[in-house]
């Protein structure tokens, strides 16, 4: 009785499974160090938007006023050109409400006088030519007197010629005359006559000598008198010359102020458009730090924000130095929003559940201000779309996907603190690249 409740208590005769179960505990061990496990490094990030006009863009009040009506609020929804609010001008410059008409009649006073000078331009042109006419005109009638004078120079220097001869031809007859006479061969009174000839012929002589020097001195004269007129168009043509110039200057001066006053004329007209400040772009109207009416803007001041309608998102993500060489453009990121629900295989991301896959499309070199690199990240086409719920601004957990190797591995490679394998992403490459 005693021996048969002994084997019932220690069940001394029944085989043991521990061994049996052992060995089916170390074979699926094994199985388990044998699996692929994905490495993979986990970073923070935030959603933002992939181009610089899709993210949250200010308000901006372009010119200093003074707020007269307000046409949105916080949260209404604009597009592209609607008016947000609308501005007075304050300074005393801009204040006539006649500003643009008088500056415009500023402009055509400065035309009406450019007008003159320019036709006075036309007059003293016309001047220059009836001044030039005028000077060859004169100088003509003094060459034809200078050509006279000497036609009559030539004619008296004849003259001289032959008076001349007609008293050499005198002097020899009255000579041979006289000793005649003292030789008793002819009478007084043909000795007289002769010397009167011979006389006469002198004094011919000499008055065709007197004419001579009387036309040379006309010719210098004349010369002089035509000196004297070159000299004195010169000075009328120069003082006309002149005042055309001057005239010219006038109406460039009268050019650069009517430029000058036309572009007052088109800032006054831009700056009374910019009295109303329109949404930039299609958005929402948020963080408006205005309120009232009359309320005082200055030039540049901040009115509010606009958020973009539509965003292309990306996700920044900061990478710790040491991590920098593992993430390379074209590198796939596994990206947990914030707000979203998601089950996490850190080692089977495709198993993972409420995980959105992204692609690294580029990784600044400069180290930020946090002492982390950032990296964008956009949605990846090929895999499933981004919640169209998510926000700028909104918090990422990012799961950087690198080498796919055993689980032994992975375990060996923490317990002794090594780094992950280092791997090139493959990209596909251009199309011009060999």
């Amino acid at each position: 009785m005693q021996a048969k409740s002994f084997d019932k208590i220690y069940q001394i005769h029944k085989n043991s499974k521990v061994k049996q179960w052992f060995y089916i505990f170390m074979g699926l061990c094994v199985i388990i160090l044998l699996l692929p496990w994905t490495q993979n490094i986990k970073v923070q990030g935030t959603v933002n938007a992939l181009y610089q006009e899709q993210r949250p863009q200010q308000l901006n009040s372009p010119i200093p006023g003074r707020i007269m009506k307000w046409y949105v609020k916080n949260g209404d929804y604009v597009n592209k050109g609607d008016t947000i609010l609308q501005l007075t001008e304050v300074k005393e410059d801009y204040l006539d409400p006649r500003l643009v008409e008088r500056t415009q009649q500023q402009v055509a006073a400065k035309k009406g006088l450019r007008d003159y000078y320019e036709a006075k331009v036309g007059t003293t042109d016309n001047q220059l030519q009836a001044l030039a006419a005028a000077r060859d005109l004169k100088l003509n009638q003094l060459k034809i007197k200078i050509s006279q004078l000497n036609n009559k120079l030539a004619g008296e220097e004849a003259e001289l010629a032959a008076a001349t001869n007609e008293l050499r031809l005198s002097e020899d007859q009255y000579s041979r005359q006289k000793k005649m006479y003292e030789d008793g061969l002819v009478s007084l009174t043909q000795f007289q006559q002769r010397s009167v000839a011979y006389q006469n012929a002198q004094a011919k002589k000499t008055s065709v000598e007197n004419k001579l020097a009387q036309t040379q001195q006309e010719i210098v004269a004349v010369g002089i008198e035509q000196n004297a007129t070159i000299q004195d168009y010169m000075e009328k043509l120069s003082k006309t010359e002149g005042e055309r110039f001057q005239s010219m200057g006038q109406v460039e001066s009268s050019t650069g102020d009517i430029a000058k006053l036309e572009n007052q004329v088109a800032n006054y007209q831009a700056r009374q458009g910019l009295y109303y400040v329109l949404a930039s772009q299609d958005g929402q109207i948020t963080q408006l730090n205005k309120a009232g009416i009359g309320e005082i803007l200055k030039e540049t001041e901040s009115i509010g924000t606009i958020v973009p309608k539509q965003v292309q998102y990306a996700v920044e993500i900061y990478i710790k130095p040491m991590d920098l060489p593992l993430v390379k453009p074209g590198q796939k990121v596994m990206c947990v929003f914030d707000g979203f629900p998601a089950i996490v295989f850190s080692g089977w991301p495709n198993s993972s559940y409420g995980i959105f896959a992204g692609k690294v499309i580029a990784v600044e070199n400069n180290i930020n201000a946090n002492g982390l690199f950032k990296a964008l990240v956009v949605e990846d086409s090929t895999a499933k779309a981004w919640p169209p719920q998510i926000r700028i601004g909104g918090g990422v957990q990012g799961i950087a996907i690198l080498n796919d190797v055993p689980i032994w591995y992975e375990l060996w490679r923490n317990i002794n603190g090594f780094p992950p394998d280092y791997y090139t992403v493959k990209t596909d490459k251009p199309n011009n690249e060999k």
